[in-house]
């Protein structure tokens, strides 16, 4: 995520129907907006230009191993069934793959296990929204794919007054190792600087967690990456709303080995290939988060 909170999001839908009035129905491609008309693969298949620059020990297999917190709808979350990986993220790394020859294989994990794992070699990569910053790209290597920021939510007509800018005394539900948590720390500094009352920091393992605790009111609010929030407002029937406006928004990136330079650019290659083929689109409308459409892909940007 810096391990710590080095990530994106921080309130999410969540992959399961959740307890109570929540009924986050976040399950899967049959529903509006979450991927309604099949599997979307690029045209032409695999480039064969692209899948040689794929490295002979990653090509071995024929298949990618993937690490991804699939908790985060609908970027990537689990369908009905409870174990199988969907969400957009997945639906691009999948055509990604597929350019270059490859199969996938998508492994659910802790968001704060993921960089350790791909720096370990137990996934091959870490496809899992992840905000690219100065922090992971010392880590690791990271290829831009998608654009997104951060944006708050709170029940339905904001009982607990909240303001982005000035929560002073509020609770707030975040996911652990986000770039939000960080975010609501320096806000809950600015707040006892200023004499006032900190921020109340309530932080989840997962995004359905987090959620879950702002429509039961345990929380006043939270936030998360901008096309989480979106979702998680609309899955929520109207017991959510959107709080303010979009910020800091930065690129994702894909999680590769700090040495795998060589699998990178393939990667990059390939993402551009699915831009200039129209795949890139149509994933991303298919699940209406195309506002964060990129018009390259860059390894390090």
């Amino acid at each position: 995520m810096i391990t710590g909170s080095l990530r994106r999001r921080a309130v999410a839908a969540g992959a399961l129907v959740l307890t109570g009035a929540l009924a986050l129905s976040a399950c899967g491609e049959k529903n509006e907006g979450t991927g309604a008309g099949g599997t979307i693969t690029p045209s032409g298949g695999t480039d064969a230009r692209l899948a040689g620059l794929v490295p002979a020990d990653i090509k071995a297999d024929g298949k990618i191993v993937i690490g991804t917190d699939s908790s985060y709808a609908p970027n990537e979350f689990l369908d009905t069934d409870g174990k199988t990986v969907i969400g957009w993220d997945k639906e691009l790394f999948d055509a990604v793959a597929t350019k270059l020859g490859l199969k996938t294989e998508w492994v659910s994990s802790k968001f704060d296990d993921i960089i350790p794992g791909v720096q370990s070699g137990k996934y091959e990569a870490g496809v899992s929204s992840f905000t690219i910053n100065p922090e992971r790209k010392q880590q690791v290597l990271m290829v831009s794919y998608f654009n997104a920021g951060t944006q708050w939510a709170t029940k339905k007509g904001n009982p607990g007054g909240v303001q982005p800018d000035n929560a002073c005394g509020k609770k707030v539900a975040v996911q652990k190792g986000t770039v939000q948590v960080e975010d609501v720390e320096k806000k809950s500094k600015a707040c006892t600087d200023a004499g006032k009352p900190a921020i109340t920091i309530d932080q989840y393992q997962g995004q359905d967690q987090a959620t879950a605790a702002v429509v039961s009111g345990k929380d006043d609010a939270g936030l998360a990456d901008s096309p989480i929030i979106a979702y998680a407002v609309k899955q929520t029937n109207g017991q959510l709303e959107l709080l303010g406006d979009i910020y800091d928004a930065a690129p994702y990136g894909y999680v590769l080995k700090k040495d795998q330079t060589q699998l990178g650019q393939a990667v990059s290659e390939a993402t551009k290939a699915l831009m200039q083929d129209g795949t890139y689109k149509k994933i991303l409308e298919k699940w209406n988060v195309q506002a964060g459409a990129l018009n390259d892909s860059a390894v390090n940007p």
